[in-house]
Formats: C-alpha cells, structure tokens, sequence
C-alpha cells in the first residue's frame, strides 16, 4: 500500500483510486489540492464495542495496583500495547492517518522503571511494531497528557510528578521509533495561572530545560477554553518566544478565551510556530447543540462535528475531538462530501 508521503510527493493525484488519495478531488488525475488529515482520539468505538474489545485504557485502581503489583501491571501494559497495533492497522485498513493514542497505556507507571515489567522484552517489541506501522503507512502518532501535568505549579512536587509523566510519553514515543519533533506531539495545556499569568509562563519557562529531550523535542501547548486563562496570543508571546515550542490552535477553545484576536488571525499566529512541519489544530463543538439540557457546559464536547472546518486555506492536520470519534470523523466527510 502507498503511504500519503509518497503520493504527495507525486505533486498531484495520479488518478488511479489510490486508498490513500491526499488531493481534493480524489482519484482525478491532475487534482493537486491536499486534503487536510483529519483524526481521532484513542477510543476506537467499533472495535470497542466487539467481543473480546479491543482497546488501549486497562488500567487498575491503587489498591488493585498495591494487592496484584508489577506483574499484573506488566500484563496490563502489554494487552493495551497489544491492541495498539490492532487499533493502527484498522486505521490504515481504513483510511485513517491521523491518530492519538491513549496516555494510559502502561498503568501506574510513575510508580516503577519499564526495567521492572516482566514483559518488558515484548512490551518494547509491540511498541517497535506499532511504530514501524505507523511510519510505513504514513500514519501521525500523538498524544495529549492528562491535565494533571502543570508545569507552570508553584509547587515542586507537582512539577517533578509533571515531569515523569510527561517522560513516560517520550519513552514510549522512542520505544516506536516515532521521532523526536513536535509531528509526533506530546501535547499539554500550561494547567493554570493562579492569579499571576505573567509569572506562572515564567515559572513555565524555567522549568522546560528539565524535561528530557525526548520530551521537550515534542511537546506542544494548547489554547485553554476560559478567559481567565491561556489564548493563543498569551502561549504566542509568553511561551513560544522565550523556548520555540509550538502551539496547538483549538477552536472551540478559541471561542471562549479569544485574547483579542479573530479565529483566522488566532490561527494563523498558531500556524506560525511550526516551522516546516504540518501543524495540529483540534477542533470540536458544543454538547448543547445536540442536547438541550441547561446542565452541560458550552465547553463540553458534541458526539459529532458538523460545521464545515475552515482552515482559511492552510494545510493543518485535523484532530477532530468529539465523543464519537472515527464515527464523528466518519460522518463529517460523508456531510461535506470529501470520501
């Protein structure tokens, strides 16, 4: 099968129905318009929801964790690794290119060295084989780490807990071979302000050159989704100027912390960032459009996308973040004819 790097490389659609076409038209020779990737995040819902499911999130509580130990965390870790490579090679059978894994793949693992896992020999082996899938078939490999990560704490103790989180990411990312740029992102919001903007993106910038390259050489920061916190043009001036690390545009969240700028112009000082690698954007829309129920918050995420996505004429990769993802990524390109 040919990957999207190669067709694009051909400068425009050879006509012959490629699975993996990239131009708008598909499959009309001459066509040279890139289609914009579009992906989805971590849950699988058709290969969830068969028997025996395949997915990436088993994890345990504490006291499974303390009364079963490593070798049970090990089975754990190489079952969602496992399934990882079933969930890549749908996507690839399927013509989904785009693709954020889970950031729960190895339970409990700030608690223990990968060195402790029995099953570390294989856990390494699938993790090799899910990375050389991806990179084979052209496939972008991200991930968001929980919103437990805040660099920015005044506190030492949650950013030295940051920190280990994050590494896991990146040794995991290296375990798959994926590389060491921000097209495999390890992505993050800077988690809070607290009271002080200015200096929590000081203390932010202070603490980024304690991260392992294997991080810092990914990571990304995102555009929070409450006026109080962090706009693009706040991530813009505070973060990207002082360590080069590039911005993640979210739309949804743009409507709700603007910092003066417009959508189009927000997203544009986003793109701006990422040098020469295809920028990420995430975008996503209100759960009260679909349910009318004054208890949801206007952040809150639909089951389904269905406003046609402006990208204002830029080549992004789209992560589309809606509760019923390949589904939700499905129906847009059935509503805006782009299959």
């Amino acid at each position: 099968m040919l990957s999207k790097e190669f067709l694009i490389e051909q400068k425009q659609c050879c006509g012959k129905g490629c699975f993996m076409c990239p131009y708008l038209p598909r499959h009309k020779q001459g066509s040279k318009k890139i289609m914009n990737r579009m992906g989805y995040a971590c849950i699988n819902m058709k290969l969830s929801s068969q028997k025996p499911k395949i997915y990436t999130g088993r994890s345990m509580i504490k006291r499974t964790f303390e009364t079963k130990g490593l070798d049970y965390a090990s089975e754990l870790t190489l079952k969602n690794v496992k399934d990882l490579n079933s969930i890549i090679g749908w996507n690839v059978l399927n013509g989904y290119d785009f693709y954020r894994m889970s950031s729960g793949l190895a339970p409990w693992k700030t608690e223990y060295d990968w060195e402790d896992l029995k099953d570390i020999d294989s856990i390494r082996r699938w993790f090799h084989s899910a990375g050389t899938m991806a990179k084979t078939h052209g496939v972008r490999l991200t991930s968001h780490p929980g919103p437990y990560n805040v660099l920015v704490s005044p506190k030492e103790e949650v950013v030295e807990n940051c920190i280990k989180d994050l590494t896991i990411h990146g040794d995991e990312f290296d375990m798959m071979g994926l590389s060491r740029t921000p097209y495999n992102k390890i992505n993050i919001h800077l988690g809070g302000a607290y009271g002080d903007k200015e200096s929590s993106m000081k203390r932010f910038v202070k603490n980024f050159p304690r991260l392992p390259e294997s991080v810092s050489s990914r990571l990304t920061l995102e555009n929070d989704d409450k006026a109080s916190m962090y706009s693009v043009k706040d991530l813009y001036y505070g973060i990207y100027k002082e360590t080069g690390i590039p911005i993640v545009f979210d739309y949804h969240h743009h409507a709700f912390c603007t910092g003066g700028l417009s959508e189009e112009d927000a997203l544009e000082v986003a793109i701006s960032t990422w040098g020469d690698i295809i920028p990420v954007v995430h975008y996503s829309e209100s759960r009260s459009r679909e349910y009318e129920d004054p208890k949801i918050r206007p952040q809150a995420h639909s089951d389904y996308v269905i406003d046609y996505i402006d990208t204002y004429g830029n080549e992004v990769d789209i992560m589309v973040e809606a509760k019923a993802k390949e589904l939700a990524v499905l129906k847009y390109k059935e509503i805006h004819g782009i299959l």
